[in-house]
């Protein structure tokens, strides 16, 4: 299984001062920055756009890990590629030809993932594993920050980590030292962390505890 990774999500970040954001995570030791792409239609929230992610660019040698929750994500690959995006990870539930959004991710260059909500079963993208560098198993309901985890989710983590040993497998939502352990035994290596990483007295301590 590949290493653990903390992936930061600014969501749950201050928004106003996202330069200083940037730099907190990277002195944390966290290794990706996460944007949680909301589009008021996949899910009813709506939170930033790519130019969000090019005036944090400068200010970051992060790997930038976008999570689209977008209803017509090829309208924003392209945006979010040339904002300097690193990674882009779309739903399988999303109005779209999952085979052409993979293929169109990496044309431009960037990593590719595909997600799937908690009642979506891991059979519904296994058939596109091969093709992506990750997935992403969605641990609470998308559309807001700070939920509790979804216990039910952990089997589909070993059912992806069994179909795809070296894959990345991400998971987002309500992660906190409890939950990233049940997660990683399960076999996840990418955690997204928000609430429990930015309302840390000490973030870096935080991000430890998640490995």
């Amino acid at each position: 299984m590949p290493e653990t990774i903390i992936s930061a999500s600014i969501l749950n970040s201050d928004l106003s001062d996202l330069r200083s954001t940037a730099k907190a995570v990277e002195k944390s030791g966290a290794d990706w920055l996460h944007f949680d792409v909301m589009d008021g239609e996949f899910v009813e929230n709506i939170t930033f756009g790519s130019s969000v992610l090019a005036a944090v660019k400068p200010h970051t040698t992060a790997f930038l890990d976008v999570h689209l929750m977008a209803a017509h994500p090829q309208r924003q690959i392209k945006l979010f590629a040339n904002a300097g995006a690193d990674n882009i990870t779309f739903h399988i539930e999303s109005d779209c030809d999952p085979a052409e959004v993979i293929r169109e991710i990496h044309a431009l260059g960037l990593k590719a993932g595909i997600a799937v909500k908690p009642k979506t079963p891991a059979e519904a993208i296994i058939p596109y594993l091969a093709d992506v560098d990750m997935a992403l198993v969605m641990t609470v309901e998308p559309g807001y920050g700070g939920q509790g985890f979804i216990p039910d989710t952990l089997p589909k983590i070993r059912e992806l980590r069994k179909a795809a040993p070296d894959l990345h497998i991400e998971v987002d939502g309500g992660i906190n030292p409890e939950t990233s352990k049940l997660v990683r035994e399960a076999g996840a290596n990418v955690l997204v962390a928000g609430t429990f990483l930015f309302r840390a007295q000490d973030m870096h301590a935080a991000a430890e505890q998640l490995r």
